[in-house]
């Protein structure tokens, strides 16, 4: 089953609810109409950006020794904002965006806990070597922002979020290394290359459908509708859900986002 068929039919949906939004600009609007907010007039943006970053622990652990790579993935937003000033400087904002949000990494670690599965057996240990990690998820968020404007140009935004996964994936493998059987002195375990003896391992199932977290951004306008922006998106709940274990460290959704937007209304 293809599980991009969901964000796709999601995106368009999206994009008619765009287009369908009211203008009430004239004609003889120009790029040398003020930007500022009306008072008590919703205002519309859309959003198109990329989302850079990774599901990560605060603060490395020391049995993370080293990321030897990191791969940037397709991770892109779009979305359509909506603004309510409450003066010429103040104002709330929410809006609907549709996110992708993954990572593939390359990392040596140390006495690491892991889970994997081996030749058919499910292995539980303390693995030394290195690990990939493949992370997807595709999700619904709707912010929630107080927004306050500088000059006519520049508009700063900070708030949280909620976000509704609706597609999730978390699995990778193990390779060039050893594991220690359920303790960290016990039966060495050694893991190789090749697919036929090393570890892979799948946590997709572990993972939360709802994410909270604190959003903070930049927009600027460089014409009277359109501009670019860049945010700063910081989980505060794991990526898993609170029982799942395996990993000794939760992982939180941290990720920068650059892009353009375009002024609707």
């Amino acid at each position: 089953m293809n599980t991009n068929i969901p964000h796709k039919i999601t995106a368009v949906a999206l994009l008619a609810l765009m287009v369908s939004l009211p203008r009430t600009a004239s004609a003889q609007t120009s790029a040398s109409d003020t930007t500022v907010p009306t008072k008590g007039v919703w205002n519309y943006t859309a959003r198109l950006g990329l989302n850079i970053g990774g599901t990560a622990p605060v603060g490395m652990p020391a049995t993370i020794r080293r990321m030897n790579e990191y791969k940037l993935q397709p991770n892109f937003t779009l979305g359509v904002d909506a603004e309510y000033p409450i003066d010429d400087r103040w104002g709330l904002l929410t809006g609907v965006h549709i996110d992708n949000k993954g990572m593939n990494v390359d990392a040596t670690v140390k006495n690491y806990h892991m889970v994997m599965t081996k030749g058919g057996d499910e292995l539980e240990g303390y693995y030394t070597g290195r690990l990939v990690t493949k992370v997807e998820e595709s999700m619904v968020t709707l912010p929630l922002q107080a927004t306050c404007h500088i000059g006519q140009r520049w508009r700063l935004r900070l708030g949280p979020y909620i976000s509704y996964v609706y597609s999730r994936s978390f699995k990778g493998h193990v390779y060039d290394g050893y594991l220690r059987y359920m303790t960290p002195t016990g039966e060495k375990i050694m893991i190789g290359h090749d697919e036929d003896s090393r570890g892979t391992y799948d946590f997709s199932d572990n993972m939360r459908r709802f994410q909270l977290g604190i959003g903070a951004g930049a927009d600027w306008t460089f014409s009277h509708r359109w501009g670019a922006y860049a945010d700063l998106q910081w989980g505060v709940t794991g990526v898993h859900e609170s029982s799942f274990k395996t990993i000794e460290q939760t992982l939180y959704p941290i990720f920068g986002t650059l892009g353009v937007t375009y002024r609707l209304k």
